[in-house]
């Protein structure tokens, strides 16, 4: 993974980003590849704010991963900062071959570095590769989650 970058995303990555998120049976249900004006405005959102990390992972000039981790401080857990790590994507092409938990790992080590006592990430109830990998990686399953569409 030498040859690899992990770095923050800009307005001239959203169109990779957004075919990465577009590159499942649920991403293509609810991403519009074709309409970026959404996700630039979302983008300008969270480079602007500093507890969001939209990062991607960049190889020979071509990005082939992206996620977002959020820094959440918090009351509970004795004042715990926590960070929640969402949209991991990885390019087709590079699945399987380390580049997921390279990302992961920066998101872990990045939390540490910002403080966090505490990483925690959601995946649909559908996603049951992902599901094997997260538990490889050591998370746990922990919670029910529930979501209300507004």
């Amino acid at each position: 993974m030498s040859d690899l970058l992990i770095r923050p995303a800009g307005p001239g990555d959203l169109p990779a980003i957004v075919a990465l998120l577009a590159d499942d049976p649920l991403g293509a249900r609810r991403e519009t590849p074709d309409d970026l004006a959404p996700y630039a405005a979302a983008l300008e959102r969270l480079r602007a704010d500093p507890h969001q990390h939209q990062v991607v992972a960049e190889r020979d000039g071509r990005v082939i991963g992206t996620l977002q981790l959020t820094i959440v401080p918090g009351l509970s857990r004795r004042g715990a900062v926590r960070s929640i790590i969402e949209a991991v994507r990885i390019h087709a092409d590079e699945r399987g071959g380390g580049l997921g938990t390279h990302l992961i790992e920066w998101a872990i080590t990045e939390s540490r570095r910002q403080g966090c006592q505490l990483v925690q990430l959601t995946s649909d109830a559908s996603r049951e590769d992902a599901h094997r990998f997260y538990r490889r990686l050591g998370f746990e399953p922990s919670h029910v989650g529930f979501k209300l569409t507004l």
